[in-house]
């Protein structure tokens, strides 16, 4: 359960530069773009000193471009979501359908987008707009149960990002192999446990695992430190690409999917709030 818009993409891998040793420094694209380095003087008569290709090579990916495409990707969540929880609100027989279509049509795009060579910008829109749709429908539904609930759970979803991207910076966190594997370990675990809860509620049996007590409390704060620990792998992806000098394209690939970890940690933080205002 990596997240599969990284961890299926070979710039943002922790086994050197794929796209050339190095790729922005003089020595031009030496991979799958087809653009070989020089030797000697053999382009001296270009301008630059570069070669054709290499005049059109795409600059190399920054951590500025990745945080910048992120803010743009959630200001679109959040202007969608905004709209949605204003114009659907709960009460209206069209929650339920947008929250399934949203949510069906989220994943099928998430899937789709993770999995292309080239990152299609217009789908990540797509997505923001589709996940914007689902979680402005589910946060007017919380919104209605417990009022106030949905600005807690946006300021503590973003504090929670800030602190840990703090903490990965500040305190120089380091993501091993290791580490990456028991991250991934315990989110497919979780995953799998969220999933056999489903089926059981589903067949009529409350296991207690989404729904408030000591077990749903613990399961939902277990979901939000793992969300967390997932947001410290993404971003040392990014600035692994920052490292590999990816292409500045990649930015978007890695803003959708820090976008989809902080989707997830704003739902486990709705849930977990929920369970403290139950009474």
């Amino acid at each position: 359960m990596a997240n599969p818009v990284f961890s299926r993409a070979e710039a943002f891998q922790p086994r050197g530069n794929p796209y050339g040793q190095p790729a922005y420094a003089g020595q031009g694209y030496q991979s799958q773009y087809g653009m070989s380095g020089r030797s000697g003087n053999e382009w001296d008569s270009l301008p630059n000193g570069s070669s054709p290709q290499e005049q059109h090579a795409e600059r190399a990916m920054t951590f500025d471009d990745v945080l910048g495409r992120t803010g743009l990707v959630l200001l679109i969540i959040a202007a969608i979501g905004a709209a949605s929880f204003t114009l659907i609100g709960p009460k209206t027989v069209a929650s339920g359908p947008a929250l399934v279509v949203g949510s069906i049509a989220a994943f099928i795009t998430a899937m789709v987008v993770s999995t292309r060579r080239t990152v299609p910008v217009g789908g990540v829109i797509f997505y923001c707009i589709c996940e914007g749709l689902v979680l402005g429908s589910l946060s007017a539904i919380f919104e209605a149960t417990y009022p106030g609930i949905v600005v807690q759970a946006v300021l503590g979803t973003f504090a929670a990002a800030g602190v840990t991207l703090a903490a990965y910076k500040f305190f120089n966190i380091q993501v091993t192999p290791r580490f990456r594997q028991i991250i991934v370990i315990s989110t497919f675990g979780f995953a799998l446990a969220m999933l056999v809860n489903l089926v059981l509620t589903l067949c009529g049996i409350n296991i207690g695992v989404a729904s408030f007590g000591p077990i749903g409390i613990l399961c939902s704060a277990v979901g939000v430190v793992l969300a967390a620990m997932n947001l410290v792998v993404d971003f040392d992806y990014a600035e692994q690409g920052v490292r590999n000098q990816a292409p500045a394209s990649e930015a978007w690939r890695a803003a959708f999917g820090i976008a989809v970890t902080m989707v997830w940690l704003y739902t486990e933080i709705l849930r977990i709030l929920s369970y403290f205002r139950s009474e």
